[in-house]
């Protein structure tokens, strides 16, 4: 039997509109788990370019890739900072 070959997937090189971004970053909250969220930040930032991002927000860029790293604990004002230079924001829906 052959061997399959897989190839790694990266999920920034998916996001390729504002809905993308927004759908994708629904579904990491939705699931409730910080390191989660985290991750899926970090894809959203690299989709867009990290470079760019920290320029942005006044971070610096390796802070942020360690930051929005799956092994990263960002503060809430850096996430905040971040989801400024993405164009986006939190809302609270009641359930």
């Amino acid at each position: 039997m052959d061997k399959l070959k897989t190839l790694p997937w990266d999920a920034a090189e998916h996001l390729e509109t504002q809905e993308d971004i927004a759908a994708y970053l629904e579904a990491a909250l939705e699931e409730a788990d910080p390191a989660l969220v985290v991750a899926a930040l970090g894809d959203i930032a690299r989709s867009r370019g990290m470079t760019n991002i920290a320029r942005e927000t006044g971070l610096g860029r390796e802070s942020l890739y360690k930051a929005l790293s799956t092994e990263g604990n960002p503060e809430f004002a850096t996430v905040l900072k971040v989801l400024k230079a993405l164009g986006l924001r939190l809302q609270v829906v009641a359930v």
